[in-house]
């Protein structure tokens, strides 16, 4: 079940947020981008911390040297953030999409 949590919220969640800043893009509101900072300092922190007492941290090392860097970096260039990296946030959303979606499947 808790799996089965954990894919729904970043198929709902997690892809949706990262869709929506990798298709604005250069139009986000601007007070998403303090929201952006923070969600991406969460991720960092909380796998970092995830990283520490898992054996098979692999995930989690994609979280602490991807995704939250990706993030922390749209929060903090805000409108100057180049185009390539909305795309690959727009990327990571598809990832995330095809990751759980693959997984709560096939856990059922």
């Amino acid at each position: 079940m808790k799996e089965f949590l954990v894919h729904a919220f970043h198929i709902l969640f997690v892809t949706s947020f990262l869709g929506y800043i990798g298709i604005v893009r250069e139009n986000l509101p601007k007070f998403l981008f303090p929201v952006v900072l923070i969600v991406g300092i969460f991720i960092v922190v909380y796998h970092i911390y995830k990283s520490i007492f898992k054996k098979d941290a692999w995930i989690n090392y994609i979280h602490i040297f991807i995704v939250g860097p990706l993030l922390l970096y749209v929060g903090l260039q805000k409108d100057k953030t180049p185009r390539k990296v909305f795309e690959i946030i727009l990327m990571l959303a598809f990832a995330s999409l095809g990751y759980h979606g693959y997984y709560m499947m096939s856990d059922q």
